[in-house]
């Protein structure tokens, strides 16, 4: 049974998300110290996080970088706060997905259900994948080039993985959220913008990052030779 763990300080909305949660058999958890979040979780270790924004002592955008610090376990942001800014705040520090209050449940539980597929799915793998002097480990998400390496997060993994298997091809931002977020009916573009920037801030790191080429309109295309 999968792990949820809830960081919600409204005890309705808390409730009305672990009863739903436990009809779709996950096992849900929250958090009882908000002072000490990241101490909980690491006991806990869950699958997915969900997370509000505005919480006592510190915020959702604070304890999403405390826990970037030590796990790459997906990360659902819920929050009544305006979407863009925040959204994009978000998944640029580390945030899988984002989901606005009020929400229905079917929503609510279809995020979950797609985030952990494509963690599962990208886990249950057990190649690498090459592209040059470069190597993605599909199991760690971890990008190797020479005696440089790069931590992904399960969404930069996948879009890259796509990349480098259909080098000097646009792949299309269509293509991509299908990949990523299922279906894709619940995802802003935005979304996929800023984990598109995130990963090329990346991947600047050990210089791939010139070669990933956007094409206005249409998508990304990554070089097989750099520019």
């Amino acid at each position: 049974m999968q792990k949820i763990f809830i960081i919600e300080d409204d005890q309705t909305i808390r409730n009305e998300m672990v009863q739903s949660l436990k009809k779709w058999n996950f096992e849900a958890f929250w958090v009882q110290d908000f002072q000490h979040i990241d101490s909980e979780i690491k006991q806990r270790i869950p699958d997915l996080i969900v997370m509000d924004i505005t919480l006592p002592f510190y915020d959702g955008f604070y304890w999403t970088q405390k826990i970037r610090e030590f796990s790459q376990v997906p990360i659902m942001f819920v929050s009544a706060a305006e979407m863009d800014p925040n959204a994009i705040r978000a998944i640029s520090i580390g945030a899988d997905d984002y989901l606005t209050k009020p929400f229905s449940i079917a929503v609510f539980i279809s995020k979950i259900q797609a985030i952990l597929r494509r963690t599962s799915q990208v886990s249950r793998l057990t190649d690498t994948i090459e592209f040059g002097k470069y190597t993605l480990n599909i199991i760690t998400n971890v990008l190797n080039a020479e005696n440089q390496s790069v931590k992904l997060t399960a969404t930069e993994a996948i879009i890259l993985k796509l990349l480098f298997l259909n080098p000097d091809q646009v792949i299309s931002k269509k293509k991509i959220i299908k990949s990523i977020w299922q279906n894709g009916d619940f995802t802003d573009e935005n979304i996929l913008n800023v984990n598109m920037s995130r990963l090329r801030d990346k991947l600047s790191r050990i210089g791939l990052a010139d070669q990933i080429a956007t094409e206005y309109g249409k998508g990304y295309r990554l070089l097989s030779h750099e520019k």
